[in-house]
């Protein structure tokens, strides 16, 4: 039997079902239709002259060469991503396609600063965005599928190269009926102790560092109020049900929103993040990636220089 060549495409369908072991969680990883997919696993399994997966009604398992292919293409289609790479920096600098993660606490505040700097700087450069959270977007770089991301650092996982791009302050946003003595240096971080702080929901990482800052004075979260976004968290702190914590980038879009807000800065030294891009350790295009972040360094100092909450890194 003559064993044909199977496609990059049908084994990257191929493994993203054998990551997600399901034919709907898969095909929307690849932002393609269910049919599609199953079509493209199928001409595999044809090409190759053998059963790759066993279909129930509810999931799918690997066979034992469903195993072997999916470790094998794992290696292949890695490699080829490194010849593409390869071939980009031999190009020269931010040229062509770019995929890009960005979390969605930076995402609303960052891009309509830089994407303008991006173009003029890097005019040949084919930006493509996608905003996530945090874990699946570090997923999705290690997995190929992304180039670079842009998210709070450190990177939750090793194998990701952090390149720091900026640090911004929180700031205490609270309703501006409440009673709350602010001295001239500041409100000191014991102060969240006494109040009811709301948080995001589980999964950013937003909520995680607030989340920090509060145990360090036990402060207590308003357990049964989260919210998806900064956009609502400043909303239920504008009707009064508690105080929360913003990072210096977000504030002029987010309080122009809300009315009855009272902003209140932090004494020295005020709680703060770093942001940041992190791209894969192996990747051949960091000097790039060095390039990328001195043009969102040199777009963003001229949007947030005057905030006393805002630092740029490097």
């Amino acid at each position: 039997m003559v064993v044909g060549r199977p496609t990059v495409a049908q084994l990257r369908a191929f493994l993203a079902l054998a990551e997600h072991l399901h034919f709907r969680d898969a095909a929307a990883a690849l932002r393609m239709s269910q049919p599609a997919l199953s079509g493209a696993v199928a001409a595999l399994e044809e090409t190759l002259g053998t059963r790759l997966v066993e279909r129930t009604t509810r999931k799918v398992m690997l066979t034992p060469a469903g195993e072997r292919v999916a470790r094998r293409a794992e290696f292949v289609l890695a490699e080829l991503d490194r010849l593409v790479e390869d071939v980009k920096a031999v190009r020269g600098p931010l040229v062509g396609p770019l995929r890009v993660g960005v979390i969605p606490t930076v995402a609303p505040y960052l891009l309509p600063v830089v994407l303008p700097r991006l173009a003029k700087d890097f005019p040949e450069l084919e930006l493509s965005v996608h905003e996530e959270q945090t874990d699946q977007l570090v997923a999705e770089l290690l997995a190929g599928r992304l180039d670079v991301v842009v998210m709070a650092l450190p990177s939750p996982v090793a194998g990701v190269r952090e390149v720091p791009l900026y640090d911004e302050d929180f700031v205490l946003v609270a309703p501006g009926s409440q009673d709350l003595a602010v001295p001239s240096e500041g409100v000191a971080r014991e102060v969240l102790g006494e109040l009811d702080v709301l948080l995001l929901n589980e999964g950013h990482c937003l909520r995680d560092q607030a989340m920090d800052v509060c145990r360090e004075v036990g402060a207590r979260a308003v357990a049964a109020t989260y919210a998806t976004s900064l956009a609502t968290l400043v909303q239920l702190v504008s009707g009064g049900l508690g105080v929360t914590l913003v990072p210096e980038t977000a504030l002029p879009v987010e309080t122009r929103r809300a009315p009855n807000l009272a902003l209140h800065r932090f004494r020295e030294p005020a709680p703060f993040r770093r942001i940041g891009l992190g791209h894969r350790a192996t990747s051949p295009r960091a000097a790039e990636f060095a390039a990328l972040a001195e043009s969102v360094r040199a777009a963003i100092a001229e949007q947030e220089g005057g905030s006393p909450g805002f630092r740029t890194c490097g």
